[in-house]
């Protein structure tokens, strides 16, 4: 399926690209959320009409990525957990809880944006991650888990 993107999408395109999709991913993803258009004449013709309007909202958005990403980047947040003598976790500490711990520590940060590259954190330790804030901006924080 024909497709036009009304914002940028990670390894698929920028705003206006018109690309071709599969129709499932097209239906059931892209189109409910918003991102994208069905690729008909009339709606480039919408889109090419509407094209400023919607670069100055991915510009705002940006912006607003960057901002939140220069106060984010750097903090460490602190998430206790019950341990065993070796260091491991009854459990383990997910995105969730790291999103817990950030709005505790004042930012308003959704579960999906956060990256844990090798799963759940299942140790005590102080372990490096990646907030996705937007598609362009990443943040680096620190968590520590600490054994209560």
């Amino acid at each position: 399926m024909q497709i036009i993107l009304l914002e940028k999408v990670v390894n698929l395109g920028n705003l206006g690209d018109v690309v071709k999709v599969k129709d499932g991913y097209a239906r059931n993803f892209l189109i409910p959320q918003r991102i994208a258009k069905r690729a008909t004449p009339a709606a480039l013709a919408e889109f090419e009409a509407r094209r400023a309007e919607l670069e100055k909202l991915a510009a705002e958005k940006l912006a607003a990525a960057q901002v939140v990403a220069d106060k984010l980047n750097g903090t460490v947040v602190s998430v206790a957990r019950k341990a065993g003598l070796d260091g491991r976790l009854f459990g383990s500490v997910g995105n969730v809880d790291i999103a817990d711990a950030l709005k505790a520590a004042g930012f308003d940060i959704d579960k999906a944006a956060i990256r844990l590259p090798d799963g759940p954190l299942k140790a005590i330790g102080e372990f490096p991650l990646d907030v996705a804030l937007h598609t362009d901006v990443l943040a680096n924080i620190s968590v520590a888990v600490v054994a209560e």
